[in-house]
């Protein structure tokens, strides 16, 4: 096991509620006094603290925390509030990480849980409950911990911390949804991390640094929605059972939301609170008896202005939603250009370790595989380039062979990878000549959907990119409502047929939800690529 070794950088801020105690004053870092924000007493020289307008999570600011120091003495941002013995508070503040490489950790008459410092260029939540034992008076604050690749100076925003001063419930008490996490921890409690994300992709609840075989209890409270927890283990092996017997519970009501205890890196769990339907409840009504292109366009009206996130985020999503639970189920790498569905894979890769980097050859290391090639749509331009719903993991090697070379049959092949992927010419009768790659059986469905996903998304787009280069000029047409060039469509479509939706996706759609705030339709409802392009 590798220990958590935290190197200290610290900021302080947190939340409290009730009327007369536990409120923290300009909370929502309004206020400012030059570069000191109002009401904030202890501001240290390791870090440099100003005002930001740009990068909010509500009102008009937060407060932008450079930090340039190792020294965990140096880098104190704390307030001191009242407290009353036995009055439970429930404290909350909002974070936002720019490259990943530090943690926070709030600071609230001690140290507790930390943030999730892998969740970069969106906010998440970071909460912890606290009842004190003596009234009187306590300080509260983040602190932050280095992680691989920091590089001595990191940005991270922080903002509205609840309870402010003159706001917040009353302490214990929820509008809405309460639940509880019972969270258990083996061996190696540091390890363990955990979130809740909305519908939208946004972290509402988190917790992290935990102590060793100890027990831990955190209320929650959510509105009615669709929601997704995700624990993960930084070793890769859960919290049970092999170095001890940690176990999770995560319950709203008398209901379970989410248990477990052994996994591998990560688990994710969806569940709905309230009313309605699952993760798709009403989200495709406006699209309801129409079809052709029409069905298209209403389509792409609800995909569309999806949350473009980072590309160093996409190694997190493949961590947490691109692992082997279906073939293997050994929890590497689910590689669309190595996996085996019908035996053993010819090598696998560890989440987060085995990622590219150079490569010399197959089974070197896995990247990024655009499914629609980069090159067709410009680059790396947002928000195509990041766009989980194209964008799998995949082998390096037969990443780089298949370049940007539109997928076909291969009729004479001049390379073959060690799962059956194929690079060639195509096969005679298919209605193009030229070079084309062949994925494997199993995954040709799944890319058949990615590129009726990205006609769709990108339906106000897509019809400028056919002259990018060669490859694109042979699939696409220069059309936003057909998008393809006939035998591409056919071909499509036939892969769609072979090759059902299966376990992986509809997982990987629920995922792809949570990380960017948008389904892919074909996957939710096959028969709408037949009602679109099937005539």
């Amino acid at each position: 096991m590798k220990p958590f070794t935290p190197m200290a950088v610290g900021v302080a801020a947190a939340l409290l509620t009730s009327n007369a105690f536990a409120n923290i004053q300009n909370a929502g870092f309004e206020t400012w006094n030059g570069n000191q924000p109002s009401s904030w007493t202890t501001i240290d020289s390791g870090i440099s603290v100003s005002q930001s307008t740009s990068i909010v999570y509500e009102q008009a600011a937060s407060a932008k925390i450079i930090v340039d120091t190792g020294s965990q003495s140096s880098t104190d941002f704390r307030q001191t509030i009242d407290v009353q013995a036995g009055q439970q508070i429930d404290i909350a503040t909002w974070v936002y990480h720019t490259e990943g490489s530090v943690a926070a950790r709030l600071y609230v008459d001690g140290y507790h849980n930390y943030s999730d410092h892998t969740l970069t260029g969106q906010w998440q939540k970071l909460s912890y409950t606290y009842t004190p034992g003596t009234t009187g008076q306590i300080e509260v604050g983040l602190r932050f911990y280095d992680k691989a690749g920091f590089d001595g100076s990191e940005v991270v925003y922080i903002d509205n911390f609840t309870p402010a001063a003159g706001g917040g419930e009353e302490p214990g008490t929820c509008s809405s949804n309460a639940g509880n996490l019972t969270l258990t921890t083996d061996n190696y409690g540091a390890e363990t991390s955990w979130s809740i994300t909305d519908g939208s992709g946004s972290t509402v609840a988190s917790g992290a640094g935990y102590a060793s075989n100890s027990t831990t209890q955190e209320s929650q409270c959510l509105a009615n929605g669709d929601y997704t927890f995700t624990i993960s283990d930084e070793y890769g092996d859960g919290i049970c059972c092999n170095y001890g017997n940690g176990s999770y519970e995560l319950s709203f009501g008398s209901a379970t939301a989410a248990s477990g205890g052994q996994f591998g890196s990560a688990e994710s769990t969806n569940f709905t609170l309230g009313s309605g339907g699952g993760s798709q409840g009403g989200y495709y009504d406006s699209a309801q008896g129409k079809t052709g292109y029409a069905l298209k366009t209403a389509l792409h009206d609800i995909i569309k202005n999806h949350s473009s996130q980072s590309y160093s985020s996409i190694w997190n999503f493949y961590i947490s939603y691109g692992l082997d639970t279906y073939d293997e189920k050994d929890s590497s790498i689910y590689d669309i250009y190595s996996e085996n569905a019908n035996g053993s894979d010819p090598y696998t890769y560890a989440g987060g370790s085995d990622q590219c980097g150079t490569y010399q050859s197959e089974g070197d290391c896995y990247n990024r595989e655009h499914t629609f090639p980069k090159s067709w749509f410009g680059g790396a331009i947002s928000p195509m380039n990041t766009d989980i719903h194209h964008v799998f993991a995949s082998d390096g090697y037969v990443n780089g062979r298949r370049s940007s070379y539109p997928f076909g049959k291969v009729g004479s092949a001049t390379y073959t990878s060690a799962n059956g992927s194929k690079l060639g010419s195509a096969i005679s009768g298919l209605g193009y000549s030229g070079t084309v790659f062949e994925p494997i059986d199993t995954f040709k469905g799944d890319m058949a959907r990615a590129y009726f996903y990205m006609a769709t998304r990108y339906e106000n787009q897509i019809a400028g990119w056919e002259n990018s280069n060669s490859s694109s000029d042979a699939a696409l047409n220069g059309t936003s409502g057909q998008v393809f060039e006939p035998w591409f469509i056919a071909m499509l479509l036939q892969w769609h047929e072979q090759d059902p939706v299966s376990q992986f996706e509809i997982d990987r759609n629920e995922a792809a939800q949570g990380f960017q705030g948008n389904r892919n339709p074909f996957i939710d409802n096959p028969q709408w690529a037949g009602d679109i392009w099937g005539n």
